[in-house]
């Protein structure tokens, strides 16, 4: 886990740069623009952030010019990629056969719709979702804090020097929780 999140954020600082902190561009919650004084932060929900939606193709993020930094491995269906725009330095993505499978950040802001982001503790994400959400391990006893919201999952894992969330992804439950517990395929 502590490895898979250290290469998660070299990656993102190789990828992606550093974020605009202080950036007067729109925000997007759900999918539509509002000013950044009308939402305050950026929000990443289940169904992605922004146009970087669960379920949209590569190919149509690539031909718009959204994606940056695409890494894949020969026999591999998972590819990995940054974002550019307003989410570039913000979040990573991960596609599976082509489509979006994952969405994930290791920087504050995004939060969840329900205002969870890297950085709280356990406790603190208890807090925020109640009874909605749990802390589960891994095999390796490496615990992460999931919400369930329909086929999908919010789930926060580890940080590697400090107890608490130190990445936040989003996706489909059986791609998110497998990759969790049993480490991504490749």
């Amino acid at each position: 886990m502590f490895r898979r999140l250290a290469l998660t954020g070299a990656l993102a600082l190789a990828l992606l740069g550093a974020a605009q902190p202080g950036s007067a561009a729109a925000t997007h919650v759900l999918g539509a623009a509002q000013p950044a004084s009308a939402a305050g932060t950026d929000v990443l929900s289940v169904r992605g952030a922004g146009p970087f939606r669960i379920g949209v193709t590569q190919r149509s993020l690539a031909d718009a010019g959204l994606l940056t930094g695409i890494a894949t491995q020969p026999g591999c269906p998972i590819v990995r990629a940054g974002a550019t725009g307003e989410w570039a330095g913000k979040i990573l993505l991960a596609f599976r056969n082509g489509r979006l499978a994952e969405v994930g950040t290791a920087t504050a802001p995004p939060r969840s719709p329900a205002g969870a982001q890297v950085g709280m503790s356990w406790a603190d994400l208890e807090s925020v979702y109640g009874r909605r959400g749990h802390l589960i391990h891994n095999a390796a006893g490496e615990p992460a804090y999931v919400v369930h919201v329909g086929a999908r999952v919010e789930l926060f894992t580890g940080h590697p020097i400090r107890a608490g969330a130190g990445y936040f992804q989003v996706g489909p439950a059986n791609f998110i929780l497998r990759n969790f517990r049993h480490a991504p395929p490749c």
